[in-house]
């Protein structure tokens, strides 16, 4: 194989591996400033820097929105907002990788609902399987915690229709879409941040923290996945991505030493299983790409 062709085929792939880890890190810094800031807090001043730096970067004004855009803009970012706010709080108690793998079945839940195969109930009873070893289904023990896996799961369920009003907000008006749906969660967030962190985040000590949240959560990844984007198929750009939650459990066990059992292990597994058919059994489509959403 020759140096070129060796590039065009990996390098790609390796961008996106370095996006998903950037974004699992990042994760794993919000975490950390949850006892200064509360998830609240954090959640806001990500939001709130990542708007500045797509805002900054892509300069939404230039193109006027049309009037009618604006709803379909305005549940884009709503359900945005409410995607990172309930995750990070979901991460106050439950381990980051068993969170993701959570949050997953969100979009995991759309694509089944669109393809609709038989195959697909394989994936299901793969998916399900998953969720009853994650879930405290009548182990309260060995399962995670309710309240905490309950916010992952609705922090999925915003993903799924993130991913259903950003397709639209993403055709009509592409990466110009993403900075203002990143601005309109950050609207929503921000005074939710302000009533439970208060002052404390004016703390300046706190800033560089925050802006490498920001940029390793939202702005780099984002870069990335664009540049993956343009040079991968769609199908393999979504297999690849079916293995963000174990990138999430490494994350956790590397930078906050979150020990995982063998029976959340299996669980992930089986989610990223379940997540990868149902990617290679859907028909090809363009692949939507917007700011990463943990």
């Amino acid at each position: 194989m020759s140096r070129s062709r060796f590039a065009t085929l990996f390098f790609p792939v390796a961008v996106l591996l370095v996006s998903m880890a950037s974004i699992q890190i990042g994760a794993s810094l919000a975490k950390s400033l949850f006892p200064l800031l509360g998830a609240q807090g954090v959640t806001a001043a990500r939001l709130f820097f990542a708007a500045l730096i797509l805002l900054a970067l892509l300069r939404p004004w230039r193109k006027p929105i049309p009037r009618k855009s604006w709803v379909s803009l305005l549940a884009y970012g709503i359900t945005l907002g409410g995607m990172n706010l309930m995750f990070y709080m979901a991460l106050r108690t439950v381990p980051l990788g068993v969170a993701v793998a959570l949050e997953f079945t969100g979009p995991l839940a759309v694509a089944l609902y669109f393809s609709r195969k038989p195959i697909d109930f394989l994936w299901i009873a793969i998916a399900v399987s998953g969720l009853w070893l994650l879930l405290p289904v009548g182990d309260l023990e060995q399962g995670v915690d309710p309240l905490g896996a309950g916010l992952a799961l609705a922090a999925g369920v915003c993903w799924g229709l993130y991913i259903v009003f950003g397709q639209r907000a993403g055709s009509d008006h592409g990466t110009q879409g993403a900075a203002l749906g990143v601005s309109i969660a950050a609207v929503c967030v921000v005074p939710i941040g302000i009533l439970h962190a208060g002052s404390a985040l004016l703390n300046v000590q706190l800033l560089p923290a925050l802006l490498a949240v920001a940029v390793l959560s939202s702005a780099l990844p984002y870069t990335l996945e664009m540049l993956a984007l343009t040079r991968l198929p769609a199908r393999t750009f979504g297999t690849l991505m079916s293995i963000e939650p174990a990138f999430g459990a490494i994350s956790g066990l590397v930078f906050l030493g979150e020990q995982l059992s063998v029976q959340q292990w299996l669980a992930i597994a089986a989610i990223i299983v379940a997540s990868i058919g149902t990617t290679l059994g859907s028909r090809p489509k363009p692949a939507l790409v917007a700011p990463a959403p943990d």
